[in-house]
């Protein structure tokens, strides 16, 4: 299947030859689709919060923030290309949405009249996109003007960014701290997107921004396929490999220090007059995740004290210090299973999480302490208005057990009525706004690649110097990869 020129072009990307066949193997498997229980509504997978719930998850979030700091995290890679798509086809050929753009050019932050100086539909798309103006469909989101303010003041998506942070995102001495993935060819941009606003806005908001920009690791590009499953050949003989999607970023994610992460994509940003309710929400979501957090925690704790060393936590996770000498099994208690079933009703009421039967006590102990002991993710939803794009639902996994997900379209099968009936009874929508604490209860980071679902990806279809071919997209970043 590879030569010695393969293998050497995988060395320089730092993919292994075994990785490669497995994705070759996987484009021929395919992937499963996923066992919808129900979709998540409100009452059964989603939290709807009255007005004091809203108080309390707040008032926790300022009492019980994490000492170990927090961090926004930013998917920020993508090129606005496919955002201009209808406007690339209209240099070409005029279409409804080129033409409403044209009509409305006058509305956008990034509106110049010097620049835009004439009617013409086309002047007015060519001097968007090209070089012959913004060249605004070779630039990322991020850099892109997204928002004018009253005062004549413009704003890119990613400074927006930077002001949230400030709000709600702060840890000690004042300073927000922000990973921001971006690609190698659009860092210069980023940076100068940066330096443009840092001093104005550190001493307006009173903060110090600490920003670490990141790239998506090129050894987690996957392989490409021709329409026969074989891998696809570039013109020059070597093989294709591709970005695969944002569940890359796990990597990136998982080299983050600070405990506690809010997660946003690059233009789910809203301007500043809209700030406090912003931050009100994000705050609402942190408080739920801290107070989520110490709950699990409690559980973990209380499942030390009664039961023996031979079943705790460190008998579990045995590379971790503490790990004592077998003592007598004391897991049939009333106390120890009373405690569990607290443990599974808790589980199933708060995170549709529904376990089998165990064999034994000890299985039962030693099952709860994984479920319980893993880095947790709370996500905001909005009601589902129509919107492409992924959405929560409750699956069922492999083992029997039951859990909360975020499934993209492509993962529900069409052809299962159950499937579709659950989709048709959806009601919220994924809209990437989420926190994540990523530390074990006693402190240790959690390595998160080993919490993805390898199964939870999909194949699509693109092309390459006008040859089709097949991709292989990683598990989603909120989907697979947070699997567990």
């Amino acid at each position: 299947m590879f030569t010695e020129k393969d293998y050497k072009q995988m060395e320089s990307l730092g993919i292994s030859p075994e990785t490669a066949r497995k994705q070759v193997e996987r484009f021929r498997t395919g992937f499963p689709w996923m066992d919808i229980v129900a979709p998540a509504t409100p009452g059964r997978g989603i939290m709807v919060l009255e007005e004091e719930e809203e108080e309390a998850a707040l008032e926790y979030y300022e009492s019980a923030a994490s000492a170990d700091g927090k961090c926004k995290f930013v998917p920020a890679s993508g090129a606005a290309s496919r955002m201009f798509k209808d406007l690339f086809a209209g240099l070409e050929k005029p279409n409804a949405n080129s033409e409403k753009f044209c009509a409305n050019i006058e509305k956008f932050a990034f509106y110049d009249p010097e620049l835009f100086n004439s009617d013409d539909p086309k002047s007015i798309l060519s001097k968007t996109l090209t070089d012959e103006g913004l060249a605004y469909g070779a630039k990322p989101k991020g850099v892109l003007k997204f928002h004018r303010y009253p005062s004549g003041e413009t704003r890119t998506a990613f400074a927006e960014h930077l002001v949230e942070a400030q709000e709600y995102m702060r840890s000690e001495g004042d300073v927000a701290n922000l990973t921001v993935t971006v690609s190698p060819e659009h860092r210069e941009l980023f940076d100068k997107a940066f330096a443009d606003v840092k001093d104005e806005y550190e001493a307006r908001y009173g903060v110090k921004y600490n920003v670490r920009f990141t790239y998506q690791d090129k050894s987690t590009d996957t392989i490409a396929v021709d329409a026969e499953g074989n891998p696809f050949r570039k013109a020059d003989g070597s093989l294709l490999f591709r970005p695969a999607g944002h569940g890359a970023l796990i990597h990136n994610l998982n080299a983050i220090d600070e405990e506690l992460v809010s997660i946003k994509n690059i233009d789910n940003v809203a301007k500043e007059e809209m700030l406090p309710t912003t931050a009100k929400w994000k705050k609402i979501l942190l408080g739920k995740a801290l107070e989520l957090r110490d709950t699990l925690h409690g559980f973990l704790l209380e499942l030390d004290a009664v039961t023996c060393d031979n079943i705790r936590y460190y008998d579990v996770y045995p590379l971790l210090p503490g790990y004592n000498a077998p003592k007598e099994d004391l897991t049939a208690t009333p106390e120890c299973q009373m405690l569990c079933n607290d443990i599974e009703e808790y589980l199933y009421e708060n995170l549709s999480i529904e376990l089998p039967e165990a064999d034994d006590c000890k299985s039962r102990v030693a099952r709860l302490r994984k479920v319980l002991d893993r880095p947790i993710r709370v996500c905001g939803m909005v009601r589902n208005e129509g919107e492409p794009g992924g959405g929560p639902f409750i699956i069922r996994e492999k083992d029997g057990s039951t859990s909360l997900q975020i499934l993209e379209s492509v993962q529900i099968n069409p052809d299962d009525p159950a499937a579709r009936e659950a989709l048709s009874k959806a009601t919220h929508f994924n809209p990437v706004d989420l926190v994540c604490c990523l530390r074990r209860f006693n402190g240790e980071k959690f390595n998160l690649p080993d919490y993805v679902d390898e199964d939870a990806g999909f194949i699509s279809s693109k092309s390459f110097e006008g040859r089709e071919l097949k991709a292989l997209e990683l598990p989603g970043l909120w989907n697979g990869a947070m699997s567990k």
